[in-house]
């Protein structure tokens, strides 16, 4: 039986910024799982929030926008989520990290071997995420599916898989 975390391939295949052509050869992947994911993604918030308050804020306070709104679309919270996404979409397009993946070593990958499309990485990181975020369980199937695939990465054929250092 082939296991699963193999793939074998006869053209041209882009592996860490170097293209190799394999004929028949095995490239062994290692899928990162929920937890590996969990902690580069509270990383990732931590970097985000830390932008929000060296930049946003400071911004703000020099406009008299008010900081502290309880609405969904307060000025605050738009600019907030404007930053979020961006740092998500633009990390992922440009690096297929996140400053978090990057500190624990893993990446997003698109699961055709093709290039990450910016209609791919969109869908993920916006769509993808609130409807994993909604329902909660679209995170915590990454623990249970074999190639730790959230609801998000299901939807747009793409998995997290740990970089060879």
């Amino acid at each position: 039986m082939e296991n699963e975390n193999q793939i074998y391939t006869n053209e041209l295949v882009k592996v860490d910024e170097q293209e190799t052509t394999r004929d028949s050869d095995k490239i062994s992947i290692r899928y990162a799982g929920f937890w590996m994911r969990f902690w580069a993604y509270l990383l990732d918030l931590i970097v985000v929030g830390s932008i929000e308050r060296l930049i946003i804020k400071p911004i703000f306070r020099a406009l008299e926008i008010p900081l502290i709104e309880f609405n969904m679309f307060a000025p605050i919270s738009i600019a907030s989520a404007i930053i979020f996404y961006l740092y998500f979409v633009l990390m992922t397009k440009y690096f297929n990290q996140t400053l978090g993946k990057m500190v624990f070593g893993i990446k997003v990958i698109d699961l055709k071997n093709d290039k990450l499309s910016w209609g791919t990485i969109l869908f993920r990181e916006w769509i993808g995420r609130f409807i994993s975020a909604t329902v909660v369980i679209g995170y915590i199937i990454v623990a249970f599916l074999p190639k730790k695939q959230g609801l998000h990465d299901l939807f747009t054929d793409t998995s997290v898989i740990h970089v060879e250092r």
